[in-house]
């Protein structure tokens, strides 16, 4: 399974002030909080960490049905950053989901999946047909054939992911 989201970091700061009182307690456990602070980047800190959990929500409420999102509930940890990209995990329950990360200046796009094996399977798409279910969960329709896709767009960005197919 597969989830993603991309962040468009001007937008961001457009529509959300991450460092107004309580904001960051709200949203982030203490391990999180305590890699915003640490990082010479907050902001970027911040939508990584947010990007994270948004692309693992997508496979959890995939695989549940759940529509619950929960900031707190899905705990983020970072096992590789650089100037260009992350690898961390995700976890949910008993849930774990792999992540990564690809920062430019004015974005962050993250790709999740459920096995690690896959993370170098996920591929772009362009506008395709899309069919949604019963929960509103985006299916890829290829030859009559449903695949799973991770749709995001925010500000100026849109990001569409399956597997290889």
């Amino acid at each position: 399974m597969i989830g993603n989201d991309v962040i468009d970091l001007a937008q961001s700061r457009i529509e959300s002030n991450w460092q107004r009182k309580g904001f960051v307690e709200k949203l982030f456990i203490a391990e999180e909080q305590q890699y915003i602070q640490d990082y010479d980047k907050p902001e970027i800190m911040v939508w990584l960490l947010w990007s994270m959990k948004e692309a693992a929500y997508k496979i959890y409420n995939r695989q549940t049905k759940i529509r619950e999102f929960s900031p707190k509930k899905l705990r983020c940890t970072l096992d590789i950053i650089n100037a260009n990209q992350a690898y961390g995990k995700v976890c949910c329950n008993e849930n774990v989901y792999y992540t990564e990360s690809i920062f430019s200046l004015e974005s962050i796009h993250t790709i999740a999946v459920d096995n690690f094996a896959n993370i170098n399977n996920v591929i772009e798409v362009e506008n395709q047909e899309i069919i949604k279910d019963e929960n509103g969960i985006p299916y890829l329709k290829v030859d009559n054939i449903l695949w799973d896709i991770s749709i995001s767009h925010h500000g100026r960005f849109e990001k569409w992911v399956t597997m290889r197919i």
